[in-house]
């Protein structure tokens, strides 16, 4: 039995001999298990280990049932806040893919230049990243992977290239879900530099995601060739995702990923990424037979109507951060819930909250995304672009897509939130944080840190879900082991983002819309060794962060 000091003028005992620590870790090996082994799909392992960590807080945290249902209803309403942001960004997401408006930015970005790398980038790593800003989800795969194989790479490298490029942007993407999903899990002290530290430490999985599309492309040829453009690039998504942290992390991938977008065009007209490539014979990426160049049919809209959805949520969102009195005025409105104070019999207390984790609902991002998706439908239907899109291909409706992307993806996101707050609420992520912390020296703990954010995403292919089971317990071991908690949360950060180009079901859901089913070893092949490198790299700058703190 240990004595932990969870808040000022509070002591509590809690369990952490090897029977109680290996049934804390259960729910978390049982999601692996459901995932990897059995292949289970998130909405069903998700519920299963919510419940089974139910089941270990009754019977070994003599967690009382009124604490569980406290708890329940804590992580739904902490799922509601991200569900928030996740529905109307795949509702911007479908009002833009049915009025044809990938399809025109795809065209547009072709059109740009001849030299196929330069394609290649501007699709698997810029315009996937932009995907990933906005809508993410799954989007950027389903979307940049087809094209990559238009273009003449070959399946197996389309699909590694489609899920290794844009994972750098997870964390901050979908405007900060995965951020927002921290937030609600974990309690920091200097939030601004736990989000800087984060897009510094991303800055490995963003250069080396570039570098690594060019190796793939063809070695160290097409990397003499390319580095200017992978330095020019890297610097715009990183960096510029860095900078807009400070200020608003929610938008930081989105505005990076907007801005390389639109430099694609400058760049495009540079004689080095303009004109076909000559010196470059060995190209393993690329299909070995003559791709017969075939007559297109015209977009049904402009290259500049195509992107007017993010001109339009880009002025939406900075009108409501950045004009003072209106921001006032719309975070008047919070609502939050109430709920009872709860303990346990080990005397974990958890106080009552008149209203718990209170939303803003006219300042979050999600009523940015719902007031862009509308003016976005007026005006795309307004100009007959649906009617258009709808005579080339067979109609999709918009609420139908919607529910059949959602609803699948709501699931598991509120069956991890209702995990990690039982987790919390029973004391087991106290038992697992001190398990940790006894075994593993700190600056050790440090460098390994974003290795568990990548087990995260590996086991649920989802930066958020990582952040949501891990980053509690990561904080709680960082606390215990006296190290700077905003450090090893980035670390986490990192890990949930790079983690996602070996994780499972983005690799199945890249080899099925391929029509390489089976090969996902092959896919995995090429993604590992990549992943192996940016976790150590991450783990050394890791600690670097924390020695010089």
């Amino acid at each position: 039995m240990t004595i932990y000091r969870r808040n000022a003028g509070e002591t509590v005992q809690i369990p952490v001999d090897f029977l109680h620590w290996a049934l804390a870790i259960l729910s978390i090996v049982a999601l692996l298990v459901f995932l990897v082994p059995l292949r289970w799909r998130a909405p069903e392992a998700g519920p299963m280990a919510m419940f089974t960590a139910a089941i270990v807080a009754i019977a070994a945290f003599r967690t009382p049932w009124l604490t569980l249902a406290v708890a329940g209803g804590k992580g739904v309403w902490d799922a509601i806040f991200i569900l928030y942001v996740m529905w109307p960004a795949l509702l911007l997401y479908q009002v833009t893919k049915q009025a044809g408006a990938y399809d025109a930015l795809r065209q547009g970005i072709a059109r740009f230049s001849r030299n196929e790398l330069f394609i290649i980038l501007s699709l698997c790593w810029v315009f996937a990243s932009f995907l990933q800003g906005i809508a993410g989800f799954g989007a950027p795969v389903a979307v940049v992977v087809p094209l990559l194989i238009a273009v003449g790479v070959k399946p197996v490298y389309a699909v590694a290239m489609g899920v290794l490029a844009h994972a750098w942007g997870r964390f901050f993407g979908t405007l900060g879900v995965g951020w927002l999903a921290t937030l609600q899990v974990v309690e920091l002290e200097d939030i601004p530099r736990a989000a800087f530290e984060s897009a510094l430490l991303i800055l490995i999985p963003n250069y080396l995601g570039g570098f690594f599309v060019v190796w793939l492309y063809g070695k160290g040829p097409a990397l003499r060739h390319a580095w200017p453009l992978v330095l020019i690039l890297g610097t715009i998504l990183g960096v510029g995702q860095l900078l807009a942290a400070l200020f608003s992390p929610e938008l930081s991938t989105f505005l990076a990923a907007a801005v390389a977008l639109l430099s694609l065009y400058p760049l495009s007209r540079w004689p080095r990424y303009r004109d076909p490539i000559t010196d470059i014979t060995d190209r393993p990426a690329m299909t070995e037979r003559v791709v017969v160049e075939q007559k297109e049919a015209p977009p049904v809209m402009s290259l500049a109507m195509s992107f007017l959805p993010y001109v339009i949520l880009t002025a939406v969102t900075l009108s409501v951060l950045l004009i003072p009195p209106l921001n006032a005025a719309l975070r008047q409105v919070r609502i939050g819930l109430p709920f009872p104070e709860v303990a346990t019999g080990y005397g974990i207390h958890n106080a009552a909250a008149a209203s718990y984790s209170p939303i803003a609902p006219f300042t979050h991002p999600g009523a940015m995304l719902l007031i862009t998706a509308i003016i976005v439908w007026l005006i795309y239907s307004a100009g007959g672009y649906y009617r258009a899109w709808a005579q080339r291909h067979t109609p999709e409706r918009i609420g139908s897509a919607l529910l059949v992307d959602a609803v699948p993806a709501s699931v598991p996101v509120i069956a991890f939130l209702v995990t990690s707050r039982i987790l919390d609420h029973s004391g087991q992520s106290l038992t697992i944080a001190h398990g940790l912390a006894a075994v593993s020296p700190p600056l050790v703990y440090a460098g390994a840190a974003s290795i568990i954010g990548a087990l995260g995403a590996f086991m649920t292919s989802s930066s958020t879900a990582s952040n949501v089971l891990f980053a509690g317990v990561q904080g709680g071991v960082a606390q215990l082991h006296g190290l700077a908690k905003e450090t090893v949360i980035a670390a986490q950060a990192a890990g949930s983002a790079y983690g996602n180009a070996i994780a499972p079901a983005n690799i199945v859901l890249g080899t099925s819309i391929a029509g390489v089913k089976g090969q996902e070893g092959s896919v995995l092949r090429k993604t590992l060794p990549w992943t192996i490198v940016v976790a150590v790299l991450t783990g050394l700058a890791t600690v670097a962060l924390i020695l010089i703190r």
